[in-house]
């Protein structure tokens, strides 16, 4: 089954909407769970930048594997900024606590 540009758009975009509600959801319902406005600027800054660059490289014109390794790489990278900010992983100045 062939998907079509416009439902892969969606559906790249879709998951860090999904993710950034879920996160709403979560701040509003469970214990310990503190994000500020800004946590959910940030967060949405990395998720929607992060959709935003696989979306280029998924409408480019590389092949599938590279297009693969590519989003890959970039979700990885993204992980890991995400870990440095919410626990200090690599110890920082932007580390979280």
């Amino acid at each position: 089954m062939m998907t079509t540009q416009k439902q892969n758009t969606a559906f790249i975009f879709a998951i860090p909407s999904l993710l950034l509600a879920a996160a709403f959801i979560g701040n509003l319902f469970v214990d310990g769970w503190d994000w500020s406005g800004s946590d959910f600027v940030i967060a949405g800054i990395l998720l929607f930048g992060t959709a935003s660059f696989i979306y280029m490289i998924v409408s480019s014109k590389f092949s599938f594997k590279i297009k693969l390794i590519i989003s890959i790489v970039t979700i990885l990278i993204l992980i890991l900024v995400w870990m440095e900010l919410a626990v200090g992983l690599f110890g920082t100045p932007f580390a979280g606590s």
